[in-house]
C-alpha cells in the first residue's frame, strides 16, 4: 500500500511539473477560456442552477479570474471534480486551477507539488446527525456509522478523534457530496462529517433541514483555498492576487456597484492602485491596468460574494465569523496592494 501511494504521488508531480512548464497564462489567453476545477455539486460553493448555470462561493472566484484576465467573467469551462479526480486533473493541465474546497496542507503544497494562492475560507470539521438520534455531542457517537468522503483530509480527522476519545466508528466510504448525502437520508450511516460549510450547505438543501443538528464539536483546521501547479508563478500570481484584490476591495469599501465612480474619484492612494489609475500593477501580472476592476464588477468584493452565497440572509445561513475581515476581528487579510 505505501509504495502504491508514493507512485501516486510521484505520477501526480510528474503530472505537474510537466503541464506547468507551457506556461498557463499564456495559454488562457490565446484559448479564450478559463478551464475551471469546481466540485460535483454542492450549494452555496458550486452547483448548477435550474438552468444550468453555475453559481457559488467558488464560482465567483473562477469568474473573477476570467474578467481579470480574459475581460469575461461568463468565458468559464467549469470541470466538475470528485475528491479522487481533482488533483490528477490539475496535475495533467486539464484544469488551470481549482477552486472547490480543497484544504491547503504540507503533503498537497509539497509532496503533490501544487501552489495554494492564499485563504479564501477559514473552515473546520463537524458532525451531522437527525435530530431523531437525540445526540447533542460527536462524543457521544461511539459505536456510530459514519459517511465520509475518501480522499479528503476528513478521513484522518476523523480517525484521530475517536482514537483521543476511545470510541470506535464504522466508516461508510462515500466519494460525492451528493452521494453522501443521499446515503445519509437514507440512514445508511447515523452522521456525515465533512467541512462545517459543507454540512450547512448539504443540510440547506434537505426538505425539512430543522430535522438535522450540526453538532458543537469542530475537529480541525480547514484553511481552503484556490491552488494552480507548482513552478507556474506567473500564472500563481493573477490567481493570487484577483483574489486578494476581492478582500481588498471588501476593506477598502470598493464594490461592484461603486468600482467606476471610485476609480475616477478616489483620493486613495490604495484605491488607486487596486483600480489601476495610478502605478502599474497589471502590467506587473502580464495585464491591462483595469484587471482588478474587472474581478471586482463580475461578482462583487470579497464580502459581497460571501452575502449573495452563503451568508446568514441565504439558506446556507453563514455568519462570517473567522471570515470577517482583519479590522473587524477575522483572519480575512490581504497584502497591500503597492
Amino acid at each position: 500500500m505505501k509504495k502504491t501511494v508514493i507512485l501516486g504521488a510521484l505520477t501526480v508531480a510528474g503530472l505537474s511539473a510537466t503541464a506547468a512548464a507551457a506556461g498557463t497564462l499564456d495559454d488562457v489567453k490565446t484559448r479564450g477560456k478559463l478551464n475551471c476545477g469546481v466540485s460535483t455539486g454542492l450549494v452555496g460553493f458550486a452547483a448548477p442552477d435550474a438552468n444550468g448555470e453555475w453559481k457559488g462561493f467558488d464560482v465567483a472566484v473562477c469568474r473573477a479570474v476570467a474578467a481579470a484576465v480574459l475581460g469575461d467573467p461568463t468565458a468559464v469551462e467549469f470541470i466538475p471534480t470528485t475528491t479522487k479526480t481533482r488533483f490528477t486533473a490539475l496535475a495533467s493541465g486539464e484544469l488551470d486551477m481549482l477552486a472547490r474546497n480543497t484544504t491547503w496542507t504540507f503533503s498537497r503544497d509539497v509532496d503533490l507539488k501544487f501552489t495554494f494562492v492564499g485563504v479564501n475560507y477559514y473552515d473546520g470539521q463537524g458532525f451531522m446527525v437527525p435530530k431523531s438520534l437525540g445526540v447533542s455531542s460527536a462524543k457521544e457517537l461511539d459505536g456510530a456509522t459514519v459517511c465520509i468522503q475518501t480522499g479528503t483530509t476528513t478521513e484522518l480527522n476523523l480517525a484521530d478523534f475517536f482514537r483521543a476519545n476511545n470510541i470506535s466508528y464504522e466508516p461508510v466510504p462515500i466519494e460525492t457530496n451528493a452521494e453522501g448525502q443521499q446515503q445519509y437520508l437514507a440512514g445508511a450511516c447515523d452522521t456525515y462529517t465533512t467541512d462545517a460549510s459543507g454540512l450547512a450547505s448539504t443540510r440547506a438543501t434537505f426538505e425539512t433541514p430543522g430535522d438535522h443538528v450540526l453538532l458543537p464539536e469542530i475537529i480541525s483546521k480547514e484553511p481552503l483555498g484556490p491552488l494552480v501547479r507548482h513552478g507556474d508563478d506567473e500564472w500563481a500570481d493573477v490567481v493570487r492576487w484577483t483574489m486578494n484584490a476581492l478582500m481588498t476591495a471588501e476593506e477598502l469599501d470598493v464594490t461592484s456597484a461603486n468600482v467606476t465612480e471610485m476609480a475616477a474619484n478616489t483620493g486613495n492612494p490604495e484605491v488607486a492602485r487596486l483600480l489601476g489609475t495610478e502605478g502599474t500593477l497589471g502590467e506587473m501580472l502580464g495585464l491591462d491596468a483595469d484587471w482588478a476592476m474587472r474581478a471586482i464588477a463580475a461578482g462583487g468584493n470579497y464580502g459581497e460574494v460571501f452575502a449573495k452565497n452563503i451568508g446568514e440572509e441565504t439558506p446556507i445561513g453563514l455568519a462570517r465569523g473567522l471570515n470577517g475581515q482583519w479590522t473587524d476581528g477575522g483572519l480575512i487579510y490581504s497584502p497591500p496592494f503597492r
